[in-house]
């Protein structure tokens, strides 16, 4: 099964980002991300939206901050991410006239519910500066080396 990495891939991006002062492009982020530029602003426009980050085009531009971290929480980048499937457990619907069917469903949907809003309560609680490093880390130790 396929992870979808991107909240852990932006969380990425936007602490390197509030390491440092000036933009950053879009062909850095995106291949410290390990994908493509156009793929990375697609990812990057909710947070833009959202007002966490600024993007400048041309010469000198790049992707900043346009907050600190400690006003950002991870469930600030979840939310601008279009709140991902947490999940990838799925109910059956072949027979809703089944009781069994019924009871595991009802049983299934309570318990990721429940889930769920202890990750809200928690991805609230936790804003970005708590999650830097101490000492900045350089964007240059994801960029491969080519031989």
């Amino acid at each position: 099964m396929n992870r979808d990495t991107r909240l852990s891939d932006v969380l990425h991006v936007l602490l390197h980002l509030g390491q440092v002062e000036e933009p950053v492009t879009s062909e850095v982020l995106a291949r410290s991300m390990g994908t493509n530029p156009a793929v990375f602003r697609r990812t990057m426009a909710g947070l833009r939206k959202a007002g966490h980050v600024q993007s400048g085009k041309g010469h000198g531009g790049g992707w900043q901050l346009a907050r600190p971290l400690r006003q950002i929480s991870l469930l600030a980048v979840y939310e601008a991410l279009g709140r991902p499937n947490l999940f990838a457990i799925g109910n059956r619907s072949d027979h809703p006239d089944c009781l069994v069917e019924r009871n595991v469903n009802a049983a299934m949907a309570d318990t990721m519910a429940r889930a769920e809003a202890l990750f809200v309560e928690r991805f609230g609680e936790v804003t970005l500066d708590t999650l830097a490093p101490g000492k900045p880390e350089p964007l240059s130790v994801h960029c491969r080396k080519t031989v």
